[in-house]
């Protein structure tokens, strides 16, 4: 039986590499988009800079214009099945 210190194991002469953690965001259609999320996270957003959710589940702080950027897809489909529980207008909620 060895212990942790057993010259037989290389104890403590090598050099720890972490692997690089591997990050995606899906395919990048989610930075090409308007997103809708309620008007009162929006704002709270931009007072204090917390994240907002959208409806399509994409999370991120708000910075840009949105009416630069076509609606996403999945937001404006999930915001028409929503009906008239959608709230906020044709355009209330959008980022």
């Amino acid at each position: 039986m060895s212990t942790p210190l057993d010259p037989e194991r290389g104890a403590g002469t090598g050099t720890l590499v972490e692997p690089t953690p591997q990050t995606t965001h899906g395919d990048g259609d989610h930075e090409r988009f308007a997103h809708y999320v309620q008007k009162d996270k929006i704002m709270a957003s931009a007072l204090d800079g917390t994240p907002v959710v959208a409806l399509c589940g994409k999370v991120w702080v708000p910075g840009r214009d949105p009416k630069k950027y076509p609606v996403c897809p999945t937001c404006k489909e999930i915001y028409e099945s929503m009906g008239s529980f959608g709230g906020g207008g044709k355009d209330g909620g959008k980022k």
